[in-house]
């Protein structure tokens, strides 16, 4: 029963995830929640995970998640699942692309989602730093550790947008996030 559920998940994670891994995140969360396949904070370490490794992060979660499900086929099956929708759109794309970026209305339909996902990503980081700086459920704490890495790290990317004349690279700041979560944690 959960090949079904592998291929239906990940192909609505395909199919409806526009604007890149990012804008996916919310929707990956939602079947990975709904089905029980990983808790909130198992997510959101597999997030972090998917990020600093090579690949996308879609590709990433779902061969993670399929794997952690079904093995070796639950990977490769949540995998072809989730690029499956974009490599059809892509091929689409490509058969009448140059018929397609003439037509105004589809010009305006992308103009109108960018500022949708950029919204979305922006939730979705929000929502992932204040759940790991806060406990948002249950009793009210404060992660003083992930408060200070994130400050840090704030810090790191403010000043350097000022102070040098090209802005901190975003692998100089995973870096720099495993170093300080190293020195924080503890080695």
């Amino acid at each position: 029963m959960i090949y079904p559920n592998l291929l239906l998940g990940f192909l609505r994670v395909g199919c409806f995830s526009f604007g890149g891994a990012y804008g996916a995140i919310p929707l990956i969360r939602d079947i990975v929640l709904s089905y029980g396949w990983l808790s909130d904070e198992e997510l959101t370490y597999m997030i972090a995970v998917s990020e600093s490794t090579p690949g996308p992060i879609m590709v990433n979660l779902a061969t993670y998640i399929g794997s952690s499900q079904a093995g070796l086929s639950g990977a490769v099956l949540a995998t072809l699942a989730v690029v499956l929708p974009s490599f059809l759109v892509i091929l689409l794309i490509t058969a009448v692309l140059k018929t397609l970026l003439k037509n105004r209305y589809l010009q305006a339909a992308l103009g109108a989602v960018k500022p949708c996902m950029a919204g979305i990503i922006l939730a979705t980081g929000l929502y992932m730093t204040l759940g790991n700086c806060f406990s948002l459920s249950g009793a009210a704490a404060v992660h003083w550790r992930d408060v200070l890495i994130t400050v840090l790290l704030a810090a790191v990317l403010i000043m350097g947008k000022s102070l040098l004349p090209r802005p901190v690279s975003p692998v100089k700041l995973i870096l720099a996030a495993a170093f300080l979560g190293m020195v924080v944690y503890g080695i």
